[in-house]
């Protein structure tokens, strides 16, 4: 079978290059062509743009692309319509995705969708577009099931969470070497999780280094973003207990005693590697205004809207001050409070279904293929 895969993000080259190592193990001839990374082309197949040439983050950024976006569409069509595939698959990037979809649908190709947009976060619209142009839905998460089958009347697959495969997976780290070759002393660590965005990091950094020496007993060590040079971090790093790693965050959790996580996946990722955290967020007073208003959730980390209550603690805009984390930060430093965040991720785990989420994925689209 001939598989034309669409990812436009980081997480997405992840996702697709293990969703395409388990179709090879179902479909022996399959062949790739993608937008993608370097993940996916380690894999096999063509790789047509990398994802590096479409990362327009924010609504200046887009507007100010607007023609590129147009072009990127253009070719993306016609790319399709000339190796005419037998399957179409989106890795969540919605904007661009389910314009193609949309596109794809008219002319009769199969579509299968792989990581659902965030719909039940905001543009719940979307759906609409979704229930007329996507065949198969692949969900990850699991109170998205709900939310697709019970209040919108559309089937999909859950099939678990692939960090999980991906967390799993990966080599185990010698903790002796690890702090060894990174110059790190023997006191207990503090994985600070700042961000990847420039503008994101100096707001996170400066509250989260504000504790440093309330904490003497322990090191504080940054995990850098892959986007982001040393240069950016060092005017923070002041602190002969601040240290810096670049791009091994998954190693760093893996060692780590507690973390200050600034939210997103790597709330997830943090959990499933058994570190109590202290969510925190702060954005411009705009953003927040508008944000709040646009997205209807009751929490912002992922932990706690799966798990559906507070598992961890969210120091939300104005929440997020030196103070309150000191106290929050000192409270997952504690063994009883530890323990009952290592039930509740035990729980988290159960509910996010597992290992295999690249296996069941592949195995329905090839089965629906045949």
């Amino acid at each position: 079978m001939k598989y034309y895969i669409i990812a436009g993000e980081a997480s997405g080259d992840l996702h697709a290059s293990n969703l395409m190592k388990a179709l090879l193990q179902k479909d022996v001839d399959a062949d790739f062509r993608f937008w993608g990374g370097d993940l996916m082309q380690d894999v096999n197949g063509t790789l047509v743009k990398h994802y590096r040439e479409l990362a327009f983050m924010g609504f200046a950024e887009v507007i100010m692309n607007l023609r590129t976006i147009a072009k990127n569409l253009s070719f993306c069509k016609e790319d399709i319509l000339n190796y005419n595939p037998d399957a179409i698959i989106f890795i969540d990037y919605p904007g661009f995705n389910l314009r193609i979809a949309k596109w794809a649908k008219q002319k009769q190709f199969k579509t299968y969708y792989y990581i659902s947009p965030q719909i039940w976060a905001w543009k719940e619209n979307r759906i609409k577009a979704i229930k007329r142009d996507v065949d198969q839905m692949y969900v990850i998460l699991p109170f998205e099931k709900d939310f697709y089958e019970k209040k919108h009347n559309f089937p999909v697959h859950f099939v678990g969470h692939p960090l999980i495969d991906a967390i799993a997976d990966r080599p185990q780290v010698d903790e002796f070497e690890f702090r060894k070759t990174h110059e790190l002393s023997e006191k207990p660590i503090i994985a600070l999780l700042p961000g990847s965005r420039k503008q994101e990091i100096k707001k996170m950094l400066s509250v989260m280094l504000s504790v440093i020496n309330d904490f003497s007993d322990y090191q504080f060590v940054i995990a850098g973003a892959p986007s982001q040079d040393y240069s950016f971090y060092s005017p923070f790093i002041k602190n002969p207990d601040v240290h810096f790693i670049s791009n091994k965050t998954y190693d760093l959790l893996s060692v780590s005693t507690a973390a200050l996580v600034t939210s997103g996946t790597a709330t997830l990722e943090t959990a499933l590697f058994k570190v109590p955290q202290v969510v925190c967020y702060k954005g411009g007073w705009i953003s927040y205004q508008i944000g709040k208003r646009v997205v209807n959730l009751d929490y912002i980390s992922l932990v706690n809207l799966i798990m559906d209550k507070e598992v961890v603690t969210e120091l939300i805009q104005n929440d997020f001050t030196t103070k309150k984390l000191k106290q929050e930060l000192s409270y997952v430093l504690d063994d009883s409070k530890r323990s009952k965040l290592f039930e509740s991720y035990y729980d988290l785990e159960k509910k996010l279904g597992g290992k295999g989420a690249s296996n069941k994925t592949a195995e329905l689209i090839v089965t629906s293929l045949q």
